[in-house]
């Protein structure tokens, strides 16, 4: 290995195009990042995949998991309908 190299002929090399991820940093909570790398084992997944996923459903409103309050206000239109 030289000591020192000239790069003042050196060209950038071909920009890589994005792949649709972009990179990012955020703090997650700990027993939130425990319990989503607890389910990615249990499915043979990766965690951030399945992060990602819960929050592509979440924003999917037609296709968003069923939350305990939906629930309860579905519960409660049928008893009353009954």
């Amino acid at each position: 290995m030289k000591a020192e190299y000239d790069f003042s002929k050196a060209k950038r090399g071909a920009v890589i195009a994005p792949t649709g991820k972009t990179r990012i940093t955020i703090f997650l909570d700990d027993d939130i990042l425990a319990a989503f790398r607890e389910r990615a084992e249990a499915q043979g997944k990766g965690y951030q995949t399945l992060i990602n996923e819960t929050l592509r459903a979440t924003i999917q409103p037609g296709q968003a998991p069923l939350t305990v309050e939906e629930l309860r206000r579905v519960l409660r239109e049928e008893l009353h309908a009954a």
